[in-house]
């Protein structure tokens, strides 16, 4: 079989393909000439430089994998990659030591401003009055997102005596407490009370800008920023301005919004340090993320499991029984976290196995419910290796039930915490997926993009606020089920929907039928 490694990658990893693989090591190549070599190849392996999306796809006829060596993987199209059978996976423990410290090391060399200092001394100039930097002890640092990295961050930065606070609204505040950290609803609020900013999310629509003139006016004159994040995050234009103009005293990136930067406007200021994407470039970094790619792109080859798998392709290593099960327990985890309101979840988790399922050994399951019920709240890939390290960090511990017995199903997975209860099954030689418990109320429908939830007090009338308030906001309803406990009693409105629900459509909808919980829930 062929390997294409397309990024440069560690001597280390290199060698472990071509241990198995026939590899070829082509860099620096532009989209037309990928698309134009892709074709006999069976794995391709990436950094940050080569983009895979779906034009290059298209023209993979043989391509069974793509691995990307760090953790990142805004240059892949996913869903195109999972609509041809491509197998996705990267690294995602391989850099984040180096990263933190990357972070540490940018804030550090921007407060005492060691760049210019060095510059300036090897120009024969000795500035030892003019180059005053800040200390950062006694300092309140603002941390934008509690993830792997970010916490890393957060504990190094606690040696230095600072105060530390964050946004990040996965996290709750008994945890942050725990690290240290004290939560701040929002970002604006963030940048008023800090010091120094330092930024580690993903870029997604969210976040993208999630610094801007706004937020650079609140942090001040005396303001640092730190973003070895993800390009875009910051507004460059908006930062260009805070700079000349004395809004912020200094910045310090590692990303940009166009990597390589070029003539970029904001490396011609002096009180911005810059360096070229350098969180992930250290001996040891480069090392692990090789080897794990390559280890990875072995196990997809061999068609075996792959632990660092982010799309949804099981390979030989999971009985034939469980496989369809996967993306059902996937789905009813990231359904679960979303009826809990969308928050990180602490505290046990119990996942219920009942019928012929029971039968098999159910440890894959309970990681992509794991999966499930930890990536829309965390701010990095959650993948079969790292989902109970991740659950770990977060004190959420994972039960498991299991049960041959089985009285309406052939098999159903069922999650259940306090009164938050879902549970789904398979049906048809299709396996098409079936939730048939929500919120603990029985119900029979498939799960869709886009679905809304009601709990209220059961009345005449109800379905048709719902219906008529959808109704004039535009949102067709595709399917909609009732249930209650009793008559007069609690009723469950559950339904799907064709585009998302506007945010103040559901607080009108909730107001107008005194909803005792409501629930949007987006699986795009």
């Amino acid at each position: 079989m062929k390997v294409l490694v397309a990024d440069a990658l560690s001597e280390a990893g290199v060698d472990v393909l071509a241990q198995r693989f026939d590899v070829d090591v082509r860099t620096g190549m532009s989209k037309d000439e990928l698309i134009a070599a892709i074709a006999p190849y069976d794995a391709v392996v990436i950094r940050s430089a080569t983009f895979i999306d779906a034009d290059v796809l298209a023209a993979a006829d043989n391509l069974k994998v793509v691995a990307r060596a760090g953790i990142g993987l805004d240059n892949v199209d996913i869903p195109a990659a999972t609509a041809r059978g491509v197998l996705v996976c990267n690294a995602p423990q391989s850099n984040i030591i180096s990263a933190a410290e990357h972070a540490v090391a940018l804030l550090l060399s921007m407060a005492r401003r060691i760049p210019e200092a060095d510059a300036s001394l090897r120009e024969g100039q000795w500035l030892r009055s003019k180059l005053k930097g800040v200390e950062v002890a006694g300092k309140t640092v603002g941390v934008l997102g509690l993830g792997r990295i970010g916490t890393l961050v957060a504990q190094r930065l606690m040696a230095f005596g600072v105060h530390l606070i964050a946004y990040d609204p996965y996290v709750t505040a008994e945890r942050a407490a725990r690290l240290g950290v004290e939560l701040v609803p929002t970002v604006l609020e963030v940048c008023e009370q800090a010091d120094i900013i330092t930024i580690h999310l993903p870029k997604t629509p969210e976040t993208t800008g999630i610094i801007s003139k706004s937020e650079l006016l609140a942090l001040g004159p005396n303001g640092l920023l730190v973003n070895a994040a993800r390009g875009g995050l910051v507004d460059e234009a908006a930062l260009h301005t805070a700079l000349t103009e004395g809004w912020i005293r200094g910045a310090a990136l590692d990303v940009f919004d166009n990597e390589p930067v070029g003539d970029s406007p904001l490396l011609g200021l002096p009180n911005l340090v810059a360096t070229p994407h350098l969180g992930a470039s250290t001996d040891e970094a480069q090392d692990k993320a090789g080897t794990q790619v390559a280890e990875a792109v072995a196990l997809a080859l061999d068609g075996e499991f792959v632990p660092s798998a982010v799309n949804v392709e099981i390979g030989g290593g999971i009985p034939e029984a469980l496989k369809p099960y996967m993306p059902l327990a996937e789905t009813l985890g990231r359904l679960f976290t979303a009826l809990g309101g969308g928050k990180e979840m602490t505290g046990e988790v119990c996942v219920e196995y009942h019928g012929r399922i029971a039968e098999e050994t159910v440890d894959a399951l309970n990681l992509s419910a794991l999966r499930g019920l930890l990536g829309d709240v965390v701010h990095e890939p959650v993948t079969f290796v790292n989902a109970p390290l991740i659950a770990k960090e977060r004190e959420m511990q994972l039960s498991t039930l299991t049960s041959t017995d089985s009285q309406d199903y052939v098999s159903t997975v069922t999650l259940r915490a306090g009164d938050n209860v879902v549970a789904g099954t398979l049906v048809g030689h299709a396996h098409k997926p079936r939730l048939i418990k929500v919120w603990g109320f029985d119900v029979d429908m498939e799960p869709a993009e886009h679905m809304a939830f009601f709990r209220y007090t059961d009345r005449p009338g109800v379905v048709g606020v719902v219906g008529g308030r959808l109704g004039d906001a535009g949102v067709n309803i595709a399917s909609m089920q009732v249930g209650r406990t009793d008559s007069g009693g609690e009723a469950l409105v559950a339904m799907a929907v064709d585009s998302v629900i506007p945010a103040d459509v559901l607080s009108d909808i909730a107001q107008a039928i005194d909803a005792t919980a409501i629930r949007a829930v987006n699986l795009t």
